[in-house]
Order: structure tokens, then sequence, then C-alpha cells
């Protein structure tokens, strides 16, 4: 699979003492992302913010981008999205010999760091125009920079309408469309 070289652009100032956010001078960051990563990144974008307007859905992408970057969560855009426990199927799960490579998880509903992930609903894409739009974003964050660290360092965002556990234990940074952002005192 073609792999592409990536500059990651950054456009804020230095994050708070103790963080560990690697925050790189512009220009200064190399990444290698191939298509499937891109894709795992547009469909973010595209369940939890198609309804938003432009810069929220560039905010959403902005908080994936950062968790990469971030050392307490996965290193790549596929592995921050899909970031949740699993449980093995009931299909391979009942063959106790079968090989490792060949089992089958899914992830546990309702636990996962995005929500559309670990829904049980489908996850494909129905409305053409926000897919087509949630690919461009996708694209133009990663290969451009723009917009990049429009969230400030967030790592975590929720829904305007939901309170969340977690959001006293964060600092948060402010609210863009319908999403309010949280980062790491």
């Amino acid at each position: 699979m073609k792999s592409i070289y990536v500059t990651f652009i950054l456009l804020f100032g230095t994050m708070a003492q103790g963080s560990t956010f690697q925050q790189p001078l512009a220009g200064e960051v190399f990444s290698q992302v191939d298509e499937p990563e891109l894709y795992c990144l547009a469909m973010n974008i595209y369940h939890e913010a198609r309804a938003d307007h432009i810069a929220g859905q560039y905010a959403v992408a902005d908080v994936v981008l950062n968790r990469v970057q971030d050392t307490r969560y996965p290193n790549t855009i596929c592995e921050v999205v899909k970031q949740g426990p699993v449980r093995e199927s009931w299909k391979t799960r009942q063959y106790p010999d079968l090989d490792d490579s060949k089992r089958i998880y899914n992830p546990v509903r309702h636990k996962c760091q995005f929500s559309w992930w670990c829904d049980g609903r489908s996850d494909s894409t129905h409305d053409l125009d926000s897919w087509m739009r949630a690919q461009e974003i996708s694209q133009r964050l990663v290969y451009l920079g723009k917009y990049r660290g429009i969230t400030e360092g967030s790592t975590h965002y929720h829904a305007t309408y939901v309170s969340p556990r977690w959001i006293s234990d964060l600092d948060q940074v402010g609210r863009i469309g319908q999403h309010i952002f949280y980062r790491w005192p």
C-alpha cells in the first residue's frame, strides 16, 4: 500500500507543564500516514460531527491527531479511533483449538473512546455530501495541517447535551460547534 510522509504543522503555543503531549515546532514532526489511516479519521469525523459546522468537524479530527501524539494513547489514527475493550465473538470462542490469528474480536458496546465505533449500529455512510466533506477534512488536516491545533491540545470532547463523569479530571478548553473540548491539566 502506498505510504505518504506527512508533516503535521502545529499552530498553537506550549501546553501546561507536565503534559505528555509532545508539541513540536511547525514542520518538525513527520509521520507515515496511509489511506486506511485517512479512512479511519474520515469515518470518525463523519460519525461524530457530520451535523456540525466545518470548524467543529476539524476540531473533532484535531483531537484524534492530538491523541496520536500523546503517549497515553495509541500511536496510529485507526488505533485511537478504535480504542476500547474487546470481547471474542461467540463464532470463534466455541473453538478452543482455533489459531489466535483466526479469532474474531468485537468492541464492547458503549465502552469505546468514540461512541459510534461500538454503539451496535451500522457504520455505513449514507449521507454522501457529509462523507465527501469528512474525507476532504481528513486530507487537508493531515496533508496540509489546515486548522491543526484548533483545539489547543485537547484530547477529549463531548457533545453539548451530555455531561460525562470524566470532565472533572480535565481542563476545559472551550466549545467549538456542538462539542466541548478538554485537555489534561
